[in-house]
């Protein structure tokens, strides 16, 4: 046996994850991870792969919040009415400075830019609602980088409040009639960027809830064998958060919300995640290849471990706050 493979293996036993199921001295075959370590160093995160990739510095920018209109939303005010008045003063992250969420996004932008950033990650509620001017001036500003970007929707993206329809009917019908430009090109629901030899994969569960054709996705990604970022709006359960984190949370359905009257939205499902969300769940902390999540939602930063896969979420961008994920290779002999 490799001495790598052998100390990844003593180590999932010593933090008391099964590694033999037959007597004497065998050991189960672990799927190979191209994962070593990672670190969290203020709004720096660094995470280290032993495949051979290129070294690539990702700006993770999350919850941005933006509510930037114009007389084209003047029809559904009622709807954005309350979303359109938050964040609309912040306190800039580095000091107690005023800002609106506006210029905390171009801040974030131009020290992207000024850094020589390969990518940038964007995990949702970037809008507080699906404004078209909102969209409009967040892509210009995004285009303007010239930094390759992904984006996947949050929760309020592509919420109007109180309009009727299923959080499913609500997400299709705006995300093609307002956000569509911000997925160039590509499946709202599930995509995949390359760069540097790493797979960036985008999967919305802004929904709360994993659709079948998103898990078929997911698990060809795995396939690749080439080391992946997972980007998502809301984070996967870890034992010891709240309902937040709350894609595949046992706790999660229709008796622990306790925002739809607030958000006025239909509550979640009765019963509580699909057998799909839970599949979703255990596939992602089962894929060797997986380097780390990249979620938001909370605005609070959070780093948690699960079987040695890191789950980073971001505090919100309304700060013009952001997470400087760095990714590189290294071998430990």
């Amino acid at each position: 046996m490799k001495r790598r493979t052998f100390l990844y293996a003593a180590s999932i036993a010593g933090l008391g994850f099964p590694v033999s199921t037959k007597a004497g001295n065998r050991i189960t075959k672990l799927p190979v991870s191209l994962r070593e370590t990672c670190t969290l160093d203020g709004n720096v995160f660094s995470v280290y792969t032993n495949a051979k990739i290129e070294p690539a510095k990702v700006f993770h920018i999350t919850d941005t919040h933006l509510s930037l209109d114009d007389e084209r939303g003047d029809a559904y005010k009622q709807f954005s009415k309350r979303m359109a008045g938050a964040y609309r003063h912040n306190k800039f992250w580095k000091s107690e400075e005023q800002l609106s969420s506006q210029e905390g996004f171009k801040r974030t932008l131009e020290e992207a830019k000024k850094q020589k950033a390969d990518f940038l990650a964007l995990t949702g509620d970037i809008f507080s609602f699906p404004s078209q001017a909102a969209v409009e001036w967040a892509l210009e500003e995004l285009n303007k980088t010239g930094i390759p970007f992904a984006y996947v929707a949050g929760n309020h993206d592509w919420h109007y409040e109180g309009m009727k329809g299923s959080s499913k009917q609500l997400r299709d019908t705006w995300t093609m009639k307002h956000l569509k430009p911000m997925y160039q090109g590509k499946n709202p629901l599930f995509s995949m960027y390359k760069l540097n030899g790493i797979r960036f994969v985008c999967i919305d569960n802004s929904t709360y809830e994993i659709l079948p054709e998103q898990l078929a996705f997911y698990k060809e990604q795995v396939k690749s064998n080439e080391p992946m970022i997972l980007l998502m709006h809301i984070p996967l359960f870890i034992p010891g958060h709240n309902i937040d984190f709350g894609c595949a949370h046992p706790e999660w359905g229709e008796k622990s919300d306790q925002n739809f009257e607030i958000e006025r939205r239909e509550k979640w499902r009765t019963g509580g995640h699909t057998k799909v969300t839970f599949s979703f769940y255990d596939e992602v902390f089962n894929s060797g290849n997986l380097l780390a999540i990249l979620a938001g939602h909370t605005h609070r930063t959070t780093l948690d471990v699960k079987k040695d896969i890191p789950q980073l979420v971001s505090a919100h961008n309304a700060t013009g706050f952001y997470t400087e994920v760095s990714i590189k290779t290294y071998v430990q002999d």
